[in-house]
């Protein structure tokens, strides 16, 4: 087991990660911008160090100065949490070039599942579902329009590197699509430094569910089962459970397994998540897969009583995953609210500013992961969640009861949240029922 490990990131994560090694016995490093030189969960690292100013491209995306200050405090590891350059190539390499391990998959098997276009090569040939579009990086305008042609509209235009939605466009005809090619490729080359994008048949009404993998360095993969994630807005998730409802478990065994398949076959070294779009006719298509420990990773380790962030840092120190597939059980449900520092009801505008009153739910089955203390001051440098309000019981409906009270329980003041939002969510008959698409949210704000 490593001595010491560098978390390069900040928030809630790094406050994740600080924890996890703590439990295992391993001093922690925490890096942090000018911006958030007064965080309060610093205090909890055994060293803290400043490596820039508040802009994330002078700080926390500055791979000079990550390991820089990874050398100067003569660490082992480091861990990328998720955002920033958790799923950045050159940053594994540079680790890696410097002797330092990265906690997360090698560069190689970095570059051939991070990459969109890549990982569907890969997917097809170990039994993943996926969609039909472009076999590679579309190179001319001509050939988006011919492979549109071919699939049928509508399509999306997607970034070969990165998510989030950037470097994304629907197109419901060729008009469209001519226009936001070029978009799509400036928005990826600023958001990832690579404008490659690729065309896929869009599913207008689909459900997102996805895979939570991993891998060891012994040839070792499994499955932690899936997540509904269908709960979004603007391509990002709200509102993430699981076991997913209203799914043919048989179908999703079957994917479940082809994707910690695919793990395998990558040499992949660290946890995994594998999204796929579900259609109304209960068939799977893989979207993509994200080679880094998910924000909502917390609702699969309250399933299965796995720690995935642990299991990350024993798996990069050589340690075998330690249990079969057949080992892993679904127990109970959870559900998970990420609480934005946004007002819902004026288009989501952040909310920056000093958090006066923080008052928080409690109770069986009820956990926060959060950075936020009273007296905390939201910067607006960087991504608007404040916390992760997570709830597990033994049935979705008890699940969705317990979150209705935790939430009325959690006081955020004065800064606009999405907690109103979140409420008025899980009171929601259609959610209720279970199976809400992708769109339903929009549909539900218009």
């Amino acid at each position: 087991m490593f001595k010491r490990v560098l978390i390069a990131n900040r928030g809630e994560i790094a406050l994740r990660i600080m924890r996890a090694c703590r439990e295992l016995g391993v001093e922690t490093v925490c890096v942090y911008s000018q911006a958030d030189k007064d965080a309060p969960y610093l205090r909890l690292a055994d060293r803290a160090i400043c490596i820039g100013p508040g802009p994330a491209k002078e700080s926390y995306l500055n791979i000079s100065r990550l390991i820089a200050a990874a050398e100067v405090a003569d660490v082992e590891a480091i861990h990328p949490g998720y955002g920033f350059l958790s799923e950045r190539p050159d940053f594994s390499q540079a680790c890696r070039d410097c002797g330092i391990e990265f906690i997360g998959p090698s560069p190689e098997a970095m570059s051939k599942l991070g990459d969109k276009v890549e990982c569907k090569r890969t997917a097809r040939d170990n039994g993943v579902p996926v969609f039909p579009g472009s076999d590679g990086a579309i190179e001319e305008e001509e050939e988006a329009v011919k492979v549109a042609a071919k699939i049928g509209y509508p399509v999306i235009i997607k970034a070969s590197a990165g998510g989030g939605g950037r470097g994304m466009k629907v197109c419901h005809n060729e008009l469209a699509l001519r226009s936001n090619l070029r978009i799509a490729s400036q928005e990826a080359q600023a958001a990832f430094g690579n404008g490659a994008v690729f065309i896929e048949k869009y599913l207008e009404f689909a459900r997102h569910v996805e895979i939570q993998c991993l891998g060891d360095k012994h040839g070792n993969a499994v499955h932690l089962f899936e997540r509904d994630c269908s709960l979004q807005r603007r391509h990002q998730k709200v509102i993430e459970e699981a076991p997913s409802p209203n799914i043919d478990r048989r179908k999703l065994e079957k994917v479940a397994e082809s994707a910690a398949k695919m793990i395998r076959s990558a040499k992949y070294a660290g946890a995994a998540t594998c999204e796929f779009l579900l259609d109304d006719k209960g068939d799977f298509y893989m979207l993509e897969v994200n080679t880094r420990v998910q924000v909502e990773h917390p609702v699969t380790e309250l399933i299965t009583g796995v720690d995935i962030v642990k299991m990350s840092i024993l798996i990069a120190a050589g340690e075998k995953i330690g249990f079969r597939q057949s080992d892993v059980k679904i127990s109970g449900h959870a559900i998970e609210c990420r609480i934005n520092a946004e007002d819902p009801a004026h288009g989501f505008r952040p909310s920056a500013g000093k958090i006066n009153t923080y008052e928080t739910p409690g109770g069986p089955g009820v956990r926060l992961d959060s950075h936020v203390v009273p007296g905390y001051v939201v910067p607006p440098n960087y991504d608007s969640m404040i916390g992760k309000l997570i709830v597990h019981a033994e049935t979705r409906d008890a699940a969705l009861d317990r979150m209705s009270r935790a939430l009325r329980e959690f006081k955020v003041e004065p800064i606009k949240t999405t907690i109103p939002l979140h409420q008025r969510l899980v009171d929601d008959a259609a959610f209720r029922k279970g199976g809400v698409d992708i769109k339903y949210l929009e549909r539900l704000l218009k």
